[in-house]
């Protein structure tokens, strides 16, 4: 696609903003619409439009298949690590009072460290995805790991 650069350009100025909204639906999400799943596919839309204008290999030289796996799993982990937290601390699974003196105050402290984690893990995801379905083969063989 050398020879598109109005889309190159374009994309390039594109990609900036979409990023920045995703984190504004991110952290703002428990005061309004959004959160952690809108925020993490708006996230990955940003990379899926520089793959879709650059190339596949493009993305993945960006961010590589093994590191989306990782991240998939960071943000399985920082959910239920919250929950496991609560626990220690002596309340239910994700049960957020105990995550600060002042109940207002941990439930968003909870609410935000959770949706964190949901956000990491549907962009990894939807990358994923994305990738393997344009490229056609599955991004990680038996042999890489």
């Amino acid at each position: 696609m050398e020879h598109h650069s109005i889309l190159r350009v374009i994309s390039k100025l594109l990609i900036p903003p979409i990023i920045l909204y995703a984190l504004y639906v991110q952290w703002h999400g428990d005061y309004g619409p959004g959160g952690g799943f809108q925020a993490g596919v708006v996230f990955a839309v940003a990379f899926i439009l520089y793959s879709l204008v650059y190339g596949v290999d493009a993305l993945t030289r960006i961010v590589s298949p093994c590191l989306l796996h990782a991240f998939a799993g960071i943000g399985v982990l920082i959910y239920a690590g919250t929950g496991v937290v609560t626990m220690l601390l002596g309340d239910a699974f994700l049960g957020y009072n105990a995550l600060a003196h002042d109940p207002v105050h941990a439930q968003e402290w909870g609410i935000i460290v959770v949706e964190f984690g949901v956000g990491v893990t549907v962009a990894s995801v939807m990358m994923t995805i994305f990738i393997a379905f344009a490229s056609h083969n599955p991004p990680l063989k038996d042999e890489d790991w």
